[in-house]
């Protein structure tokens, strides 16, 4: 090999030896230490904030259908055993909904009258509910009352009309063993008697007993009624 290939293979490795050298150098900082190895940053899992649970007195709270504003208000004291009350909300109601309750002239408010325990128990389920399911699951009880309320276990069987309206098993479960729930559907029961002087059920006060229908009566009836108040 002549001396002019040697000095071309020299130049080569000098040359190669400069950019090695910069490019380590380029990785360390100017003083000459080794950059810190950064470990992986850990992020705590995100926690889903859960609604509280609804305090007794907002389980209690009456459930208005229709314009809360409306010129005629409608208690309705009903046992959710009680078959004339279960003829009313599938027959009567839906027709003074649309005439009356959906044109803003009057509102209807539940108020629970139980007889038995059954009643008791079906009453709590629905108030555990959203409010918002409220009314539609009463309709789908009064509906389907002859099959939980003959039911070998009634609360068993109202737990799947539960569940259908969303609610967990937890819910359900604690929804019945709310004795303070029991407790002030109960007392409504005793408002009912003292104050409205109710005995039976279904019984309808409208406007804090301006006018009362007790018993099993036809739209017609209360189309009557609540015309006179309007005026």
């Amino acid at each position: 090999m002549n001396r002019n290939l040697l000095g071309i293979v020299a130049l080569i490795a000098v040359g190669m030896t400069l950019i090695i050298g910069l490019a380590v150098a380029g990785s360390r900082p100017s003083n000459g230490q080794t950059l810190p190895v950064q470990p992986p940053v850990q992020t705590a899992p995100v926690q889903m904030a859960q609604a509280p649970a609804p305090s007794t007195a907002d389980l209690l709270a009456d459930r208005v259908l229709g314009n809360p504003n409306a010129p005629v208000t409608i208690l309705d004291y009903s046992s959710m055993t009680c078959p004339h009350c279960a003829a009313f909300h599938t027959e009567t109601l839906p027709k003074i909904k649309e005439a009356y309750i959906d044109t803003g002239k009057a509102k209807l408010i539940f108020r629970d009258f139980p007889f038995d325990q059954a009643a008791l128990r079906a009453s709590m389920l629905a108030r555990c509910a959203p409010a918002e399911r409220y009314y539609p699951l009463l309709d789908v009880l009064f509906k389907s009352q002859g099959q939980w309320s003959r039911a070998a276990d009634p609360v068993k069987a109202l737990a799947q009309y539960g569940k259908l309206a969303g609610m967990s098993e937890q819910v359900i479960n604690a929804c019945m063993a709310n004795q303070a729930l029991a407790d002030g559907i109960l007392q409504s029961r005793l408002v009912g008697q003292d104050k409205y002087k109710v005995e039976a059920t279904p019984t309808f006060v409208l406007n804090e007993g301006a006018a009362t229908i007790s018993g099993a009566q036809s739209f017609e009836t209360f189309a009557a009624a609540i015309d006179k108040l309007v005026k």
